[in-house]
């Protein structure tokens, strides 16, 4: 059995996902994909990092949404330098 990610583990692994694909978003599973090949477990907390970062947005349908209490998917963007969070 593999140790549990830490928040900021998730948190770094999120950041530089979406980093990586700015300005398009993720999928909070991509990150929970690359943390743990048992990666359904950790969506939850994916989903609680998330939520505590400023410079990540929740968007569910292209509108903005709390990533933690959003039901149904939600993608994950980088906010860009000069727009409001």
């Amino acid at each position: 059995m593999t140790a549990s990610p830490t928040d900021a583990r998730i948190a770094a692994t999120i950041l530089r996902l979406t980093e990586a694909r700015t300005p398009r978003t993720i999928c909070p599973s991509e990150a929970a994909r690359a943390l743990s090949a048992d990666w359904r477990p950790l969506m939850p907390r994916i989903r609680a990092v998330a939520a505590t970062l400023p410079q990540i947005e929740a968007t569910q349908g292209g509108a903005r949404v709390d990533a933690e209490t959003a039901i149904g998917p939600i993608c994950l963007r980088r906010l860009r330098p000069g727009r409001p969070g």
